[in-house]
């Protein structure tokens, strides 16, 4: 788990945590001994650099976090995304000046705190809200906080390999093998 321990959370939440805790270390772990502009370079054909998976991946979580306590307000309607909303979510992949990993992966850290202290208190994970307005999304469709939680770690996961190609990339280290 992130920086707390939860010793009383058993079953279902415990193995909630646990798969984030997992996926999350792999995600960190591609960032070990990196200077912030190595973080910030792109090293494959794709626009991501390992500092901006680390802002993505905050971004994400934070906002599903929401979703579950505030429900769909809480995300963008990405029906009705401006140009600038564009530009800023693409943004949120690239390192930005002044921007450092040590910043970015302390911003992770009070996310995933967060995250993990809501997957231990939450009084029911069967709570469900109406996705946000999305191209992707099924209209009407519906999430339980079970579901959003099982899509962060999903989306850590992938991200964790993106970044493990990207490291591999740079400097040949890896993240396993």
């Amino acid at each position: 788990m992130s920086d707390t321990t939860y010793d009383t959370v058993t079953g279902e939440r415990a193995d909630l945590l646990a798969a984030l805790a997992k996926q999350r270390h792999f995600l960190r772990f591609t960032t070990r001994d990196l200077t912030d502009e190595e973080a910030g370079r792109r090293t494959t054909a794709s626009e991501l650099c390992l500092g901006g998976l680390i802002k993505h991946v905050t971004s994400v979580e934070r906002h599903w976090v929401e979703f579950i306590l505030n429900g769909p307000s809480a995300m963008p309607d990405f029906t009705a995304m401006t140009e600038a909303d564009f530009t800023r979510r693409t943004d949120e992949f690239r390192m930005q000046p002044g921007e450092t990993l040590a910043g970015a992966l302390a911003e992770y850290a009070e996310v995933a705190r967060r995250t993990d202290e809501l997957v231990a208190t939450l009084p029911d994970l069967d709570i469900t809200h109406p996705l946000p307005k999305a191209p992707w999304t099924e209209p009407g469709a519906r999430w339980s906080a079970r579901s959003v939680l099982v899509h962060i770690v999903a989306e850590t996961a992938q991200h964790a390999g993106h970044a493990d190609i990207i490291r591999e990339s740079l400097d040949g280290a890896k993240s396993m093998g």
